[in-house]
């Protein structure tokens, strides 16, 4: 029998905790962070993208969320990777396949995925509750990857974000942890601070 496929965005928060037996959980993932200046590239590049009309997810994405990664780049000396829309198909017979938005590797400069760290999905219709299942099935889809290639890693971190709000997400074992803040925007300073957090997890 031919095995039907199902890209991440198809699960919700409620069936893919359930596919996967995990106990969901919600806290503070990050008690304690140290605020980041953002450079005058960054700073500059927010400002240009605010003055068009970010109606769609992709210029959204283009003009908000992809600058701040690249950002994350530059000040990490390259020692991680973003890709962008690429697939990660893991296991279509546990419907972990499909295209994602970003993803973080920890490695230097390559051409393929080589150990993913942190999946962030564009929220759709900005509702961010909306695309946390699709997170959570790509992280538990990252961490599968790592073991098959024989790169595990304990823990992996997710994130959704309409562009002007970010809520982040921790898979260790069989618990999903929602972190019970937001971060904003107009404090891109600790939203640079928490993505350096997750950052230094592997560095």
């Amino acid at each position: 029998m031919r095995t039907r496929k199902m890209p991440y965005s198809h699960f919700t928060l409620k069936s893919v905790e359930k596919k996967f037996n995990l106990q969901e959980t919600v806290h503070n993932l990050f008690p304690t962070v140290e605020k980041l200046d953002p450079s005058a590239w960054l700073q500059q590049a927010l400002e240009k993208g605010s003055h068009l009309a970010l109606k769609t997810e992709k210029a959204r994405s283009e003009m908000i969320i992809a600058p701040i990664l690249l950002e994350m780049l530059d000040r990490n000396h390259h020692a991680i990777t973003l890709f962008s829309g690429e697939t990660l198909d893991v296991d279509n017979t546990q419907e972990l396949n499909g295209e994602c938005d970003f993803i973080f590797s920890k490695s230097g400069p390559t051409y393929t995925i080589q150990a993913p760290i942190f999946a962030l999905v564009e929220a759709k219709q900005h509702i961010i509750e909306s695309s946390l299942g699709q997170c959570v099935a790509q992280m538990v889809g990252a961490r599968l990857f790592n073991q098959m290639e024989n790169q595990p890693l304990e823990t992996i971190f997710g994130g959704v974000s309409s562009g002007e709000v970010w809520q982040f997400l921790k898979l260790e074992q069989q618990t999903i942890v929602i972190d019970d803040r937001r971060y904003f925007l107009d404090n891109l300073e600790l939203l640079l601070g928490v993505l350096q957090k997750i950052i230094d997890v592997y560095l």
